[in-house]
């Protein structure tokens, strides 16, 4: 789901959206979408759930761009990325991975440093590279690791 923050504040939208491979869409008017919520106290219940998710996950942001060293920064994309994708319980294949470059922009740094980094995860086995997917081999030491960097969170 997206648009639904211009559907709720009818400001201009505040990202953009770029399918990878083929989809189904559907849409639906603001006013539409805003009855829909208010008639549906269950539907109201999950957007309300989605908005406070993404709340918490730009407050993590904000404070790990605010905190952490670049190197710690990609580790906790890859993380946020693992947590979304995951295989088993301590493993995640991200699939299609994103290109160093999409990582960069996420943590506001360059591709040179997010293949360095990825390299050091390959060479101590927490990550493996298969194709276009990412293998995370160990999300708990990557948890670790993570939570070590923003002072034992």
């Amino acid at each position: 789901m997206f648009g639904e923050l211009t559907a709720i504040d009818g400001y201009p939208r505040s990202a953009t959206v770029i399918a990878r491979t083929s989809v189904l869409l559907a849409s639906m008017s603001a006013l539409d979408f805003q009855n829909l919520i208010y008639s549906n106290r269950q539907i109201a219940e999950v957007i309300l759930k989605r908005l406070t998710g993404q709340v918490r996950r730009l407050t993590e942001r904000v404070y790990d761009y605010s905190t952490l060293a670049v190197r710690n920064r990609i580790q906790s994309e890859l993380l946020r990325l693992a947590r979304n994708h995951m295989a088993s319980a301590n493993t995640a294949i991200i699939s299609p991975a994103p290109t160093q470059t999409e990582i960069a922009n996420l943590v506001s740094t360059h591709r040179e440093a997010v293949s360095r980094e990825l390299n050091k995860l390959v060479t101590s086995k927490l990550i493996m590279r298969q194709g276009h997917d990412l293998h995370v081999l160990d999300v708990a030491k990557l948890t670790e690791m993570v939570n070590a960097a923003r002072g034992g969170l």
